[in-house]
């Protein structure tokens, strides 16, 4: 689990996805996927060091075909190789959302999930449910209570 958005980090991220991240400006990266195959487009863009009523933020966002879709206040992510595909994740209070974005430009969000769902035995949730769950474990292991954007690692 990687708390921290730094270049080499976000070049990582490209080598899952299997694209080049392009700077834009200072503090946005940019990653697009083409699936020739599946006829299907994916741009990947990563903002760090957003403020927001004076506190600092990372947000992501995803574009593709006619849909759009922004995880804010992003505090880390996990990019699998085996998977071929990086979590992206927020958590706040109780609750997580996870943005997943695949190499083969696909995209899976999961939003305000309860942390009982993600703790809980998978076997027992209803099916649609246990999916989340199982997407979003990764994120048992993330350690907020000491996180803060406070500490200069975010762009």
């Amino acid at each position: 689990m990687i708390h921290e958005f730094t270049e080499e980090n976000i070049l990582s991220i490209g080598k899952v996805l299997g694209c080049s991240p392009k700077k834009i400006g200072t503090e946005m990266y940019r990653l697009e996927m083409v699936n020739e195959e599946d006829n299907r487009k994916l741009a990947l863009e990563i903002q760090l060091g957003l403020v927001i009523d004076n506190k600092p933020m990372n947000m992501v966002s995803v574009y593709s075909g006619s849909t759009f879709i922004q995880l804010h206040n992003c505090t880390a992510f996990v990019a699998s190789e085996m998977l071929r595909q990086v979590t992206f994740f927020g958590k706040q209070g109780g609750n997580t959302s996870g943005l997943i974005v695949e190499q083969g430009a696909g995209c899976s969000i999961y939003a305000n999930v309860h942390d009982s769902v993600l703790s809980g035995d998978f076997t027992k949730l209803p099916e649609d449910v246990m999916m989340c769950g199982v997407a979003l474990s990764l994120t048992e292991s993330l350690d907020t209570d000491d996180f803060s954007f406070d500490d200069g690692n975010i762009s």
